[in-house]
């Protein structure tokens, strides 16, 4: 299966999920949206699209993307996935950043977790992090292994 996994991310921390996906898929062309100058889509049977959630949306390089090219998903073997530290928001994240018409036909559509770097953080996201009320002194890793195997397994079957 030709595999392209597009990913959007601010500080870098979906690159460990991405990288753990293309290796269940047996390889794939990497990505990263923020870089411009996407591939061809008619040349993949098999695309995965996901983004690191940012204040509840996605990354706007992932959004400019589906907006442009949502026609061009349509018969793909189609993957969704986000990356953010509220797991248990992982649901209402995947309603509110992909229509519905993309959930339905997606494969896979998961929320797989993140990881938070406080010393990587720029002054804005660490005051937008205390307003909310939270508090991330060290490194913070959620993503979880076993949601990325599932994830894999139903793009695989």
């Amino acid at each position: 299966m030709n595999t392209l996994i597009l990913y959007a991310t601010k500080y870098g921390g979906i690159r460990y999920i991405v990288q753990r996906i293309a290796d269940g898929m047996g390889g794939a062309k990497l990505h990263n949206l923020g870089q411009g100058g996407i591939p061809a889509l008619d040349g993949f049977d098999c695309v995965i699209i996901g983004s690191s959630i940012y204040i509840g949306s996605i990354r706007k390089e992932a959004k400019a993307f589906l907006s442009q090219h949502a026609g061009s998903l349509r018969g793909k073997r189609l993957g969704l996935f986000l990356s953010g530290m509220e797991p248990e928001n992982g649901g209402q994240y995947l309603e509110k950043n992909f229509t519905a018409d993309l959930l339905s036909e997606a494969k896979a559509a998961s929320f797989l977790g993140g990881s938070i770097d406080p010393a990587k953080l720029g002054v804005i996201d660490r005051f937008l992090i205390k307003i909310a009320g939270k508090t991330v002194s060290e490194p913070t890793n959620n993503i979880s292994d076993e949601k990325i195997a599932q994830f894999v397994e139903v793009m695989r079957s």
